[in-house]
């Protein structure tokens, strides 16, 4: 396995355990923010600390300027990502469970790896099929075990569609990462996703949806989020690009994992065996995965 191939799944395991964190973030900010509110001020926070990092890395003249095709590619991948995922996935959260987002979104990586073979015409290999199946299973053995409840509702069609969304976003990214940095692509996703969020941050507030806390603590832990999303960013770029959409959509599976695994190191909190056998095969799936190199890794600038 080359270097580059290595860093970026290593890269990619930092982001599963920083979604893990931002999750748990997410669900307590819920409690004061309303969904549009919270995805906007989390994307505004990013795109921010985003651009302080870039020029302060790259310097102004240094600046990588997208031509008109990149921009179009930009502007797909954050409608999706953006404008459907972020708002669709913390509506879901309101009137779902915690437990039908995870195997909602357990389904990610084979969705990813048949729209990857139909849009970017790779291969459906044996062994990214069996790794996504591994995966789903072993999300679907620690929810069960874990005693939440679970059942179709509402919420889940929105899950569903944020799930949906994230998919298709990451299949842009190969392309722009031939040209563009990981770093460039993270800022530039993050001003575009910020100018698409306005309209429905406007049409939420116009409607009486809005809620914002006047809790400094509440702010403080929005900004953390932000810097979370940035480190996220940066390395989920570099990962999609180096090892493929369908096996970087793997890694959606890792952070229920992590949730219980850190319950159990620092909260002392009860783990059973199925727990910790759904984590395995999560683990599996995502190295029996990662030994089948991408069709055609990007080069990274």
């Amino acid at each position: 396995m080359p270097t580059a191939y290595r860093s970026a799944f290593a890269g990619l395991f930092v982001v599963a355990f920083f979604w893990g964190i931002s999750f748990v973030i997410s669900a307590y900010l819920l409690q004061a923010f309303s969904p549009v509110l919270l995805s906007f001020l989390r994307l505004l926070f990013t795109f921010g600390f985003l651009l302080l990092l870039y020029w302060g890395i790259r310097g102004r003249r240094a600046v990588q300027r997208p031509s008109r095709a990149e921009w179009l590619l930009l502007l797909y991948s954050s409608i999706f990502f953006t404008l459907i995922q972020q708002p669709a996935y913390f509506i879901g959260l309101e009137y779902s469970t915690a437990a039908n987002a995870s195997l909602i979104y357990a389904a990610a990586p084979l969705t990813t790896l048949l729209l990857e073979a139909v849009f970017l015409k790779t291969r459906i290999q044996g062994m990214k099929l069996l790794g996504a199946g591994l995966g789903f299973a072993g999300v679907l053995i620690i929810v069960q075990s874990s005693g939440q409840a679970w059942s179709i509702g509402e919420g889940d069609l929105y899950l569903l569609l944020a799930m949906l969304g994230l998919s298709v976003s990451v299949l842009f990214t190969p392309k722009l990462a031939l040209t563009l940095s990981p770093l460039t692509i993270t800022t530039y996703s993050s001003f575009v996703g910020t100018l698409l969020m306005m309209p429905a941050i406007g049409g939420e507030w116009l409607l009486g949806g809005s809620v914002m806390p006047g809790s400094l603590w509440m702010w403080l832990l929005t900004a953390i989020a932000g810097l979370i999303n940035v480190a996220a960013g940066v390395l989920w770029i570099r990962g999609v690009a180096v090892v493929g959409p369908g096996t970087a959509s793997l890694f959606h599976n890792l952070p229920p994992f992590i949730a219980i695994l850190f319950g159990f190191l620092l909260l002392g909190e009860q783990v059973g065996v199925s727990q910790f056998a759904g984590g395995a095969l999560i683990l599996i799936g995502v190295f029996v995965t990662g030994w089948v190199r991408a069709d055609a890794p990007a080069p990274i600038g």
